[in-house]
């Protein structure tokens, strides 16, 4: 035949819409010489299908896996193409290449049936029933894409009751993929995975990484301590080689002092093990140096840092835009979730606004409306998540800085259109009012404060003067007295730098 008959000349009449779709059959695909690559891009679906017919109605089988008394006809090609582990196996020197029945054993039958199935049909249908066999012959035969959909099949079923066990059945086929999953939901549900009777059953080495875990979602560092001891005792066997790894993990330092002097140091495991009761001098440091003692060698430790779930909330109060305009929106950052979000709007507009918090609530003091200096006081109160007006100061101003001594809290200095003030007032929380204690020696607007035990510290950028405030007892009165340090005109630039 010449190659002038391949096409017939009616045929280069032929309009595109006349052409299959997924078929190149146009004279503009023909190759420069003249030849014609044809492409028949939906044949595999065909192919696909046939093999599968094949396999349902066992014909042109060239192997049969035993599984226990289960026989599974199929062909040697289809299971190279899809199972690494037949692959390897038929393309080897193995007896096993060669052999028409392979014996597959230590194997789930529906498993393994499943999976060639799925060589067939790429379809599998995951349930409670069969997932856990399913993803063991998966690791086996190293069918990854089987491997993963069980695992997030899993994952999707995760519940306090059940998340360890299917964290020990992941160790123990090294899915470290499903053992952080499960991880994860245990830290997330930690006080309810504490709770279920799988608790007291996990390893040493994974309560040991559990415990260790920043994630954990709990309100106090007592409910791991709690957790700790609950699996201990329940595990005597291993407190000679775990007891001190174990509640090294447990932030001692982070507990309350009453909790670990009335709970944590009368516990007959901790007075026995010299190690736990240097972890107890550790905590016991760490609350002296929080009330300003003098504590030699004394060093911040992993254990010193809260959990993300006690870090709070960083609260974003008032300020102003580019135009000027004061706000009275608040933003706040979850440090959980390591995102900002949008809370409950103030009842004033407020710039220069000193803010702080004090036994879990939020003062807003102060500050300037865009109209006019204020002197009044709203607090946040997050259990109802709502602003409620509290008491006014007697001086109405702004750029004022806020500290909490002992209990109340001082609002000292700041400034209005004409002056600064070196005035300093105290709030009483518990009689909702505020009165006048003693002034600065210097005034002070735009002012940085800190509480150092049972004094505030300010700095002021524009005046190289440290001054300290310090509440004093003289027969039952409460008074306060302010003292000035002269600075280095170098360190005090310093400070002005980083305000």
């Amino acid at each position: 035949m010449a190659p002038g008959d391949v096409v017939p000349d009616n045929a280069k009449q032929l309009k595109s819409k006349d052409k299959r779709p997924g078929n190149r059959a146009s004279k503009a695909d023909c190759e420069p010489d003249g030849s014609f690559v044809f492409e028949a891009h939906e044949a595999w679906k065909d192919f696909h299908n046939s093999l599968r017919h094949f396999y349902e109605v066992g014909e042109l089988c060239d192997v049969t896996l035993k599984v226990g008394s289960r026989l599974i006809p199929c062909h040697k090609l289809v299971l190279a193409c899809v199972i690494p582990y037949f692959r390897a196996m038929f393309l080897s020197e193995m007896s096993e290449a060669k052999q028409e029945l392979i014996e597959i054993k230590d194997f789930d039958g529906d498993a393994i049936q499943d999976l060639v199935h799925f060589a067939y049909s790429s379809r599998l249908t995951l349930t409670v029933d069969n997932v856990q066999p399913l993803l063991y012959a998966a690791c086996i035969l190293q069918v990854e894409l089987v491997a993963r959909a069980c695992c997030e099949y899993m994952k999707a079923h995760f519940h306090p009751t059940n998340c360890l066990a299917v964290r020990t059945f992941a160790e123990s086929h090294n899915r470290v993929d499903l053992m952080d999953m499960a991880d994860r939901y245990a830290c997330e549900h930690f006080t309810e995975v504490v709770e279920c009777e799988d608790f007291t059953c996990v390893s040493p080495q994974h309560l040991r990484t559990l415990l260790s875990s920043n994630e954990l979602n709990i309100h106090s560092e007592t409910q791991v301590y709690n957790a700790a001891v609950k699996w201990l005792k329940a595990n005597p066997q291993h407190h000679e080689a775990w007891l001190d790894l174990i509640m090294c993990q447990v932030r001692l330092p982070l507990l309350p002092v009453e909790f670990l002097t009335g709970t944590v140091a009368k516990d007959d495991m901790i007075k026995g093990n010299l190690s736990c009761r240097d972890l107890m001098d550790e905590a016991r440091n760490y609350h002296l140096h929080l009330s300003n003692k003098v504590v030699l060698d004394f060093e911040y430790s992993v254990r010193t840092i809260p959990r993300k779930h006690t870090a709070g909330v960083l609260f974003c109060v008032g300020g102003r835009g580019g135009s000027g305009d004061p706000f009275r929106s608040i933003e706040c950052f979850s440090v959980t979730k390591n995102s900002w979000f949008f809370g409950p709007e103030m009842n004033s507009r407020r710039r220069h606004v000193g803010v702080i918090s004090v036994g879990g609530k939020v003062y807003a003091v102060g500050g300037h409306d865009g109209n006019e200096h204020l002197g009044n006081m709203e607090m946040f109160d997050p259990h109802t998540n709502k602003w409620m007006m509290k008491a006014s100061m007697n001086t109405k101003r702004r750029g004022i800085a806020l500290a909490a001594l002992g209990g109340p809290i001082y609002a000292i200095g700041g400034l209005d259109d004409n002056s600064c003030f070196n005035d300093v007032e105290r709030y009483d929380i518990e009689s909702d009012c505020w009165s006048a204690v003693a002034p600065m020696n210097t005034p002070r607007g735009g002012v940085g404060s800190v509480a150092l035990g049972l004094e505030a510290m300010m700095a002021w950028h524009h005046c190289p003067v440290w001054s300290g405030l310090t509440p004093t007892s003289t027969s039952g009165q409460r008074s306060t007295r302010w003292a000035n340090d002269e600075l280095e005109m170098e360190s005090a630039n310093s400070m002005a730098a980083s305000m």
